[in-house]
């Protein structure tokens, strides 16, 4: 099976550990084990005498019970039986299109995003069409396009609620607005972002309001704990989890035992993590968009929610080049658009330590004046 180079992840491996301003993680300023027990004021010796006499064999194969109800909270119509344990959000995608998806089915992918969901389908051999989403029009999906998309063999729409890079979200009414177009066609949501608002409201998954709504997640970007690799599929199609489950057996089994009850103690303690969270990304934001409002050369589509945003520049340079220059010169790490199938950009994660924001920030900055006295 050919697959193409998943250019995003390729860059992060490369680029991440040789710079000196991380300004590209996509994860809520990450956790360790010791600041997940301050929050959730959890006593360390007895919890690791708890489960230090844990068997450590396969556990519960569908997925911990504990993991699972802490999962259904998050959402407003879902049972633990609705919930598949997966390896990361990325392990959720590539089960899902592993066991819906066949060579000549219709699988239509929002684009800029992340690139599973529309390169794992296409190494499929599936017939894989873009739906744009555009900065004027604030990077929603256009009805009007998507409908032109759809035939009698489309198989999966996939939308990215928040979006990855840009940080738009989908408003409820045009979400709904979608599902009427999709018209009892299969919608899977990527919405490991969802939960970070900057207004604090609810953010509707497409499982509380489609049947046929797939929403997948994980403990990385909400809860700052990528490390644990916990992620899951949650569907109220039955039909769903079932073909989900006969392929999981073929190459998960189960997930770590350890890692479900690390990530259920996480999840019993949400609204405590959540809310830290939120509190971070908000006082970055307005960092960036303070920045911003400054700039010369840099403008942007303002995030709604997430950790990321899509920054674009006005010099004559490809992404990659850019990035790399400003990599190499000033020591900062960004994201080049190219990742995305987009040019004259770069996505900025501003969800880190606050003073590698604004010192990445001055840099990209200074970056941006040089550039322009090179007549670029």
């Amino acid at each position: 099976m050919e697959i193409k180079t998943f250019k995003v992840e390729e860059w992060m491996n490369e680029h991440e550990k040789t710079a000196i301003y991380n300004i590209a993680d996509t994860c809520v300023n990450t956790l360790s084990l010791d600041e997940l027990f301050a929050i959730t004021g959890t006593n360390k010796a007895s919890f690791f005498e708890s489960i230090s006499a844990k068997k450590l064999g396969y556990g519960y194969i569908q997925g911990s019970p504990d993991y699972k109800n802490g999962i259904c909270k998050l959402y407003k119509n879902l049972r633990p039986e609705n919930i598949i344990s997966t390896n990361g959000a990325a392990g959720a995608n590539y089960l899902t299109f592993y066991s819906l998806v066949n060579p000549g089915d219709r699988v239509i992918s929002v684009t800029p995003t992340y690139q599973q969901l529309y390169s794992i389908p296409e190494s499929f051999n599936a017939d894989v069409q873009y739906l744009h989403l555009k900065p004027e029009n604030n990077f929603l999906p256009d009805l009007e396009e998507l409908k032109a998309l759809i035939t009698k063999n489309t198989k999966l729409i996939c939308l990215n609620n928040p979006n990855n890079p840009s940080g738009a979200t989908i408003p409820d009414e045009l979400l709904k607005e979608i599902i009427e177009v999709a018209d009892g066609v299969h919608i899977l949501c990527d919405e490991v972002y969802r939960g970070l608002s900057q207004d604090n409201s609810y953010q509707t998954s497409i499982t509380d309001i489609y049947e046929k709504g797939i929403s997948i997640c994980s403990m990385s970007k909400i809860f700052s704990l990528a490390g644990l690799r916990q992620g899951w599929i949650a569907s109220r199609d039955m039909s769903v989890i079932q073909k989900c489950l006969g392929h999981r057996e073929y190459n998960i089994i189960s997930c770590g035992v350890l890692d479900e009850i690390f990530a259920a103690h996480a999840l019993k303690n949400a609204d405590k993590i959540i809310s830290r969270n939120k509190r971070i990304i908000k006082e970055n934001l307005k960092i960036l968009d303070d920045w911003i409002n400054r700039q010369k050369h840099y403008s942007y589509v303002k995030p709604k929610a997430g950790t990321t945003a899509l920054i674009f520049y006005d010099f004559n340079i490809s992404s990659e080049k850019f990035c790399e220059k400003l990599h190499k010169e000033k020591g900062v790490f960004v994201t080049p658009g190219f990742c995305f199938e987009m040019e004259n950009c770069a996505r900025i994660g501003y969800a880190g330590e606050k003073d590698e924001l604004i010192n990445g920030l001055t840099k990209l900055e200074e970056f941006a004046e040089e550039l322009e006295s090179t007549g670029l």
